[in-house]
């Protein structure tokens, strides 16, 4: 076994390898960018190096320095992770010149995995079921679009060297084609430097399953079942699962076998996982190898009991399998949530900032458990726009499904992020759906589901208002022995005191009163209803706060004049409004149109003097590995355009100005 290894990558991925290595006594480094010199994953290893700035390409994809840290560091083998450099059959024949362990496939068998088209033949001669498309070289649009017809209409237009729903797009007739193929062909350039594409058949209601497999040095491949990902939105995951629910014996044999075929025919070792599209009748057709180790893997080792990157390193080391398939056995039922910084009411736009308040439930980290918890980041911590929007990722295990899926709504509840937005709320709609708690699943399933997944109205108003009020008093009591001049207890000689409480909750004015009475008491008001308010803190952040005939256990977090309340039903932010400073903002300028978050501007569609309708696509901004369009949203003339193409951009910079028509 190795002494020493190098973790090429960063966030969770490096903390969870690290915790593994770790348990099996072998010394770990980190290598970190700029932005990361203070992250999580370098105090996590035993050394760490600094290997260049913030953006990837400056440091995490340069995999000479990467090298370099490895040899001046003494390590004996390179962990790649997931992301970045894991699938790069470059990085992974550099490493086996310069005499270090690559903790993954050969290089052979990422290039032959690593495009799609070519994959898809040789998957083709080795018996794995395809979906009908076209997977060769040649590119030309017109070529594409003939192809596309030939094929018949719902088509998927997918990157050849992609992954992760990077340009790949759904076109539902031959007047799309063009525009989809053109975003396509550059997102692909973008993300994977290479901007072929290859064209499928749409499968209506497709789900989502992959099949983990692993192979070692010694001629030995298995498969450790099935996961569930049809849960997606923009081509991502949202949930995984393991096992999919529905599954028969007869037919995860046929997958799993199928699954060890394709790792054969490239002579795999490591960990790989082998995904296909199936159909609501079961049938199934390859789609792609991901030759590294998957986001998901935590729900496999839950239901399987095995460390997936002990194995890693095991089978990098020249050992066999720890087991083979039969002595793989499937155990209860696991469901990962990914916790993300973005907004799903608008669009899934990706969000930065500081994690101000991070608290996650009770849970063991990196291990198997009921509830566990995988993350790469701390309170305090930054999330920038430099990376992956992910910030942890929750686990759940329980006997059944219905065990798993009660345990993972208790985690998401006890799940607390404040500072910027997350999908926090959204993962719990998305599990306490319909669609999702009877298993009726497909790719489509959030779209279908919209009604009750978007626009939720979150705790309720009186409950989050009422915790406010308890931090309020909460606060003020801190001068309760004060002098009686600066005690802030709502004192008064004459009747009872009365506090007004202006709030915003999301961009609603909402008046409440606060009522001081004599024999200690209070009272809350909002709208005509007037309650008793009893109000006990817990410790921390945390109150036993009744009103009325109700009552709750609240965590309740002040930055500022913001407040976030949270309870077992929901979640709420409000904003105390300072009347005086309200009333010296100025007015908002309809007309101007601001970055949705920080990234770079690839593609402008007007220019100053054009006019625009509703709707029609303005600008096209990249950030965190994802392509958004900004549209028009009126009527207008283009009055002038402050940014080009190329330039990076801040959250909310002007880009552009528009004015009514003359």
């Amino acid at each position: 076994m190795f002494k020493k290894i190098l973790i090429a990558n960063r966030g969770e991925i490096a903390c969870r390898v690290a915790a593994t290595a770790r348990r099996l006594g072998i010394k770990t480094v980190a290598v970190y960018s700029d932005a990361d010199a203070n992250a999580k994953h370098v105090h996590a290893c035993d050394e760490a190096v600094h290997i260049g700035g913030s953006a990837p390409r400056d440091s995490y994809l340069r995999y000479e320095r990467i090298l370099d840290a490895a040899r001046a560091t003494g390590a004996q083998a390179v962990h790649p992770g997931y992301g970045f450099l894991s699938e790069n059959e470059d990085f992974a024949q550099a490493c086996a010149d310069a005499g270090l362990a690559f903790i993954g496939p050969p290089a052979s068998a990422i290039a032959a995995m690593g495009s799609k088209a070519a994959a898809k033949t040789l998957m083709e001669k080795a018996g794995v079921p395809l979906v009908p498309g076209y997977h060769g070289d040649r590119q030309e649009p017109e070529f594409l679009k003939a192809e596309a017809a030939r094929i018949g209409y719902p088509v998927l237009i997918k990157a050849s060297a992609g992954g992760g729903g990077k340009g790949m797009r759904a076109v539902g007739s031959a007047d799309e084609f063009e525009a989809a193929l053109a975003s396509c062909k550059r997102e692909a350039a973008a993300s994977f430097g290479d901007d072929h594409v290859l064209v499928e058949r749409y499968v209506t209601r497709p789900r989502h399953i992959e099949i983990q497999v692993f192979g070692d040095t010694q001629g030995h491949c298995v498969y450790l079942f099935e996961r569930d990902c049809s849960v997606q939105r923009r081509h991502q995951k949202v949930l995984e699962e393991a096992p999919a629910p529905g599954m028969t014996e007869e037919r995860r044999r046929e997958m799993g076998e199928a699954a060890v075929a394709a790792a054969r025919a490239v002579g795999y070792v490591g960990a790989g996982t082998v995904e296909f599209i199936a159909e609501q009748d079961g049938r199934f057709y390859f789609m792609e190898m991901n030759t590294r180790l998957q986001v998901e893997h935590p729900v496999t080792e839950a239901i399987t009991g095995h460390d997936l990157v002990e194995w890693q390193l095991r089978v990098a080391a020249g050992e066999r399998l720890p087991a083979l398939q039969d002595e793989l056995r499937i155990r209860g039922h696991a469901i990962e949530a990914r916790l993300c910084a973005e907004n799903p009411e608008a669009q899934f736009l990706p969000a930065t900032g500081w994690l101000r308040v991070f608290r996650m439930p009770r849970a063991s980290e990196f291990d198997v458990a009921p509830v566990r918890v995988d993350a790469g980041v701390r309170e305090g911590d930054e999330i920038s726009p430099y990376y992956d929007s992910m910030i942890a990722k929750l686990i759940v295990h329980g006997e059944t499904r219905e065990q798993a899926l009660s345990r993972l709504d208790a985690a998401l509840a006890d799940t607390h992020i404040v500072g910027l937005h997350t999908n926090a709320a959204f993962l719990r709609r998305v599990a306490a759906s319909r669609s999702f708690t009877t298993a009726d699943l497909d790719t489509a399933l959030i779209e279908r589901e919209r009604d009750v997944l978007f626009g939720g109205p979150g705790l309720d108003l009186a409950c989050a208002v009422a915790g406010v009020a308890a931090r309020v008093l909460a606060e003020e009591a801190q001068f309760e022995n004060a002098d009686p001049w600066s005690r802030r207890d709502g004192w008064r000689l004459h009747g009872a005191a009365r506090r007004r409480m202006e709030l915003d909750v999301g961009g609603q004015r909402h008046v409440a009163y606060l009522a001081y009475q004599h024999d200690g008491s209070h009272l809350l008001q909002l709208g005509e209803a007037q309650h008793p308010l009893r109000a006990r803190s817990l410790g921390g952040d945390r109150f036993d706060v009744s009103l009325g005939a109700d009552r709750w256990e609240l965590a309740v977090y002040r930055q500022g004049e913001s407040y976030a309340v949270f309870a077992p039903q929901g979640s709420l932010s409000l904003v105390w409004i300072d009347a005086i400073a309200h009333a010296a903002e100025g007015s908002h300028d309809a007309g101007r149109l601001t970055a949705p978050m920080p990234g770079k501007l690839i593609a402008l569609h007007v220019s100053a003097g054009q006019k625009v309708h509703k709707g029609q696509p303005l600008a096209v901004m990249e950030a965190m590995k994802m392509e958004h369009t900004i549209a028009a949203p009126a009527d207008g003339l283009v009055e002038e355009v402050l940014y080009g193409v190329g330039d990076q951009v801040g959250e909310g910079a002007e880009l552009l100005r528009l004015k009514k028509p003359a």
